[in-house]
This record gives C-alpha cells, structure tokens and sequence, in this order.
C-alpha cells in the first residue's frame, strides 16, 4: 500500500513537501522524505531471488533502522508496513530494498543478528490510526513544553514522536547540561495516560528535524542530505582566510556551519606552497610583515612596520626568493621594486549584458550632417534639371481647368516675369532710404508685390463751441 500520489513505488519521483504543489500525504509517502535514497541497484538481483532479504524502514523525520523480511514479503520503496517494537509494534515506510541495503548495513555497522523482524504490510486500520496520532503530535508538544516550563527545566521540548499502535511517546529534547526530569515523566505519563521515553540531541539534529533555509538561499544540509555530522573548528575559518565573524560562521542551530568543511580539504593542498603567514622580511627599507594571503592568485600582501598602510603583494615563488635572500644574511631589496605588474585582460560583451540601452531600437544610418545632405543633393538636382530640360518641349497639362495658352504667349509672359523680378531686386533699398527731392505721386512698380505699410490714424481732438 502506498500514500494514494500513485508514485510511490518510483524512487526517481520526489513529492516534495508538504504544500499546495506537494503530495497532501507527505507524512506517510515514500518519496517525500527529505534523506530519500535513490536505488541504483534496483534493477540488480545477483542472488536470483527477487524478494529482499533486508529492508530499510524510515519512520519520522530522519530515524532509519533495518529489519529483516521473515516472511517473504513484496516489498518495494513506498510499503507501508508493521514492523517489530517494543512494546506492541510500529508503521513506517519502506525507504530501501535490494542489495543496496547490505551495503548501508555494512556501511552503518549494523549487525545482522540483532535486526527485527517485519510483521505484514500494513492494513487500512493501522493507517488510519497511524495518521490520527500523527495529528496528535504537535498538540502533545505544545503541552508538554508548559509542563516543563511549570517544573522550570533547563530544556526544550523539540519533537514528539507517538509509536505506530499508540503503545508509547518519544520526547526528543535539547539541553546545555544534565537535566532531573523524574518529576517530568510523571508528570507526562499522568497527562498523556501512556508509556513515556526521552531522548537527547544535539543541537545540530534539532536543525535536522525542524529544517530551514540557510545564509545562502537553499534548504539546510543537515535536513536534505547530510547524515554524519563532524566538528567544526575556527581553525577552518582561519584556513580559508575568512574573518572570525560569529554571526557569519554560525548557522540556524548557533554551532559553526558544517559548510565549512566541504572545502577545507582543498584550501590545505594548496597552502603547503605557501611560507608561513608569520613570515618577516629583512628589506633595505626595514622589516615587512605578511598582512594577507590570496589562496587562488597565489598571492601574499606585505607591509613595512614604519608605515602599514602602503601594501604591495608578490608572488610567492619571489617571497621564497626574499626569504632564502635573508637567511644568507643579506637583505633584500626594497618591495617597491618587486610588485607584480598584473596584465588586465581585455573583455568583451559579446551578449550586452552591461549595456543598459540593448533593448532599445537603434538607427541603422548613421545621421548626416547638412554638408553630407547637400552634398548628396548636387548631383541629384542636376540631374534633375537634366531631366528638367529634356521634359521642357511636351507640353503641360492644364490647372485648374483653365485654358492653356499657346507656346509663343507664354514665353513672352516668362519673360515678363523674369523682368519684374530683376526690376524688385534692385529696388528695394532705394523704397528704404528715399530720396528727398524725390516726387510722392511716382508710381513705383514693384507696389504688386509689396504691401504698403498701414498708417495710424490720429485722433483729432474735438473742437470748442465757445470758439465756434
């Protein structure tokens, strides 16, 4: 049987969690578990028997154990089955089948011998009751953290587990010292009228079991994928040249973050060509003192004594010739001298990524100036003229419906024309600076073309009737 997402039994199928786009199930799918283990070895029976012999069944959050299949069960990732406890039995889910179990039992170190056993798979009514208490659960840990809190214990409540058959309660708790909770449990076992144990964690497997989001955007390690736990030390910090920072190197359980680990391995290999960061150069400017170190440049930064503002950085190849320089007993020379020249390589943006316009439509022609303009136009208007001329013999049509003219009258018009015009061209300063003796009553020619200017008329003052 399996949690009803009708892919249970496909352990390339994940659920997800608990949400609107997740399995509505996520507490009994076989596939939603956030340590789930992909089974390559699935497809491999060297022992010709297609029925597990070992199984690994995982219950809530990150608790995983083996059991032995006695009776030849089908099982397959996704079953859920009732398995052996103490006392009655449990509901979990299978999470593993195959040969890959032997090789995580042998991995674990789990001994074969002391493996339970599987009853049957589960019916409908174990399922149900299963869920019912499963829903149960958070309420059982609002109560009981009242209760502690009531005796004044140095603990904290972090999850409450009830057992498949409703047969016992697991209380996981954290606490920074030795806690007296005999008065706890009676009064847990009065409350909640059954059996009652108590487990301590760590904080980093309270992490685990509540999850997060880390300082870098993604799901906690520790409730994804990480299953072993190693110490952290500020030495890896130091390492990886990283500023001893408590609020930047802890992570949401308060302990340093396990991601410190990961490339810590690496950032040793490469400081073994490195000297010592203690290193003190003999220069004839005075002593200088290592201040930094840039493990993938490969890299050093020095400073004098006198003035630790100014820092100049080597290579550490020269830095190993300083150093062998000063053990001769020879000074070296002045670290002006010796900074490295860094080449600046030349990018492009072949995509426009920086460029803020690149979605904007651009000109194809670039824009012209006037003397480009005019320039284009010469030889197109001469050619138009040339074509002007060749078209001066055909004959026009007609505007606006007037009769044409014969060809002899209208040449003595244009002429007519051309003459006025030379006429109102050479006339025009004498009409501005008239001169005196000149007559008032002369017609002027060019009065068609000009508008005369517009005189103000003057108000005459009204005459008086005495004077009358």
């Amino acid at each position: 049987m399996s949690c009803g997402c009708k892919t249970s039994g496909d352990s390339s199928h994940s659920c997800g969690t608990k949400s609107a786009n997740g399995c509505s199930s996520v507490d009994t799918c076989g596939n939603s578990y956030k340590l789930s283990v992909f089974d390559w070895l699935s497809d491999i029976s060297p022992s010709g028997s297609k029925v597990s012999e070992y199984v690994e069944v995982r219950f809530k959050n990150d608790r995983k154990l083996y059991y032995k299949n006695v009776n030849n069960l089908p099982l397959h990732i996704g079953s859920i089955i009732a398995v052996e406890s103490s006392p009655g039995h449990d509901i979990g889910v299978v999470s593993l089948a195959g040969e890959l179990v032997k090789i995580q039992m042998k991995k674990k170190n789990f001994p074969e011998d002391h493996s339970l056993k599987v009853y049957r798979l589960a019916n409908q009514k174990d399922i149900e009751t299963w869920q019912e208490l499963r829903k149960k659960e958070n309420n059982i840990k609002i109560d009981a953290r009242k209760i502690a809190y009531g005796l004044n214990l140095e603990m904290k409540i972090t999850d409450v587990e009830y057992q498949g058959d409703g047969s016992k309660i697991t209380f996981y708790y954290t606490a920074d010292s030795r806690v007296d909770f005999r008065q706890l449990i009676k009064e847990y076992a009065g409350t909640f009228r059954t059996k009652i144990d108590m487990k301590q964690i760590g904080f980093r497997q309270e992490s685990a079991k509540v999850g997060g989001i880390g300082s870098c955007g993604r799901e906690l390690c520790c409730s994804t994928w990480l299953t072993d736990f190693r110490s952290v030390n500020t030495n890896a910090a130091r390492y990886q040249q990283l500023s001893i920072n408590p609020q930047k190197l802890a992570g949401q359980c308060g302990k340093l973050k396990c991601c410190l680990n990961y490339e810590l391995d690496s950032y040793l290999d490469v400081l073994k060509d490195f000297p010592s960061s203690s290193t003190v150069l003999q220069t004839e400017k005075g002593k200088a003192f290592c201040i930094k170190i840039d493990v993938f440049k490969k890299k050093m930064w020095f400073a004098y004594v006198e003035n630790s503002m100014a820092w100049y950085d080597l290579d550490i190849f020269e830095v190993k010739k300083l150093i062998s320089i000063n053990k001769k007993g020879e000074k070296a020379p002045a670290l002006e001298d010796l900074k490295v020249i860094e080449n600046k390589m030349v990018t492009s943006d072949l995509i426009q990524e920086n460029s803020v316009d690149r979605f904007e439509k651009k000109n194809r022609r670039p824009n012209k100036s006037n003397k480009d303009r005019s320039r284009d136009k010469g030889p197109k208007q001469n050619d138009e003229k040339g074509q002007n001329e060749n078209r001066s013999n055909v004959p026009s049509k007609p505007q606006n419906n007037r009769p044409q003219k014969p060809q002899n009258d209208r040449n003595r018009s244009n002429e007519q024309k051309t003459a006025q015009n030379n006429n109102v061209a050479a006339k025009p300063v004498e009409n501005k600076n008239p001169i005196p003796n000149q007559n008032p009553n002369q017609k002027t020619e060019n009065k068609s073309h000009k508008k005369p200017f517009k005189k103000a008329k003057k108000k005459m003052p009204p005459k008086n009737e005495g004077n009358a």
